[in-house]
């Protein structure tokens, strides 16, 4: 701020450490001369979307790992373990049961293109996140990945209480409501509803009020239209997006404490389907023992 400028114009020039939401309710501080005031309500919604942020990437933790050591589980039990079983069945030359004869032909299939399979599987992978780097891919992603069974919820509710709080925090900060709608757009993290923003921006300048621009969207659930509503009409509507985002991160961290408590018996099943399913498919030779040995 040494050559004059101000506070939120020395922000403005590092974009990578200071968001265009943090640089305009600065700049808002500044003209009305609250600064003090939304530093305070700036540092209150960083640390809210911060804690949310937080709780979501450990509830993914979980699965994530479990599912990485199943596959690798698999892959170890059918390049090594198999192939071993399968030498000692073939020395006895007596036909074997079928689910044990198909693990045996996957098992060397998968020990025969082993790097083919991790090539592919790490192409596939590389390919779908620079698929979803492209505007393309993200709005196919953004738009399907809130229609997700359970997942798909937690997404939509935290993109919608991080646009009712981004909201709540420019409306308060006495930014104007269309370059709020401008900022909000671009902080919400999902393309259909930033669409959705901007085209509501675009009827709000002709006039409507924002409840009525809003409900156009299907994005934006009923419920949230009624209190925006509500809010609109008693003049408070800061604090009725304020409590919105409030009651979304309630439901949302009741969803992803829910989540993590079904997740566990699920993957517990599936490994157990999986490996166990191997181990019997493995052992059925061996309770015929005695009618291959016979049959000699």
């Amino acid at each position: 701020g040494e050559s004059g400028d101000s506070f939120s114009e020395a922000l403005q020039k590092h974009p990578k450490a200071f968001s265009r939401l943090y640089v305009c309710m600065v700049a808002a501080g500044e003209k009305g001369g609250l600064l003090a005031e939304i530093l305070a309500r700036l540092a209150t919604y960083l640390e809210n979307t911060a804690r949310l942020r937080k709780k979501v990437k450990s509830a993914m933790m979980y699965p994530t790992v479990v599912t990485i050591v199943a596959i690798l589980i698999t892959i170890f039990l059918l390049v090594k373990v198999v192939p071993v079983f399968g030498e000692i069945f073939a020395s006895f030359n007596a036909t074997l049961p079928a689910p044990t004869l198909y693990l045996i032909k996957i098992s060397n299939f998968v020990k025969k293109f082993i790097l083919l399979i991790l090539l592919a599987g790490g192409g596939a992978a590389y390919g779908w996140f620079y698929f979803i780097k492209t505007p393309a891919g993200r709005l196919f992603w953004d738009s399907h990945r809130i229609k997700l069974p359970v997942f798909g919820v937690i997404a939509h509710k935290i993109c919608l209480a991080r646009f009712s709080r981004t909201l709540a925090s420019l409306i308060r900060s006495g930014v104007p409501i269309l370059e709020v709608l401008q900022i909000v757009s671009q902080t919400v993290g999902n393309m259909v509803m930033e669409k959705a923003v901007k085209t509501a921006a675009v009827d709000i300048e002709r006039g409507e009020t924002i409840s009525a621009s809003l409900s156009k969207h299907p994005i934006f659930p009923s419920m949230i239209i009624r209190m925006v509503t509500a809010g609109e009409q008693t003049g408070k509507i800061d604090n009725m997006l304020e409590r919105i985002a409030d009651f979304l991160d309630e439901e949302i961290e009741t969803t992803l404490a829910g989540l993590t408590a079904l997740i566990e018996p699920i993957l517990i099943v599936f490994l157990g389907v999986v490996v166990g399913g191997m181990v019997i498919c493995m052992f059925l030779p061996i309770f015929k023992l005695p009618e291959i040995v016979n049959a000699k």
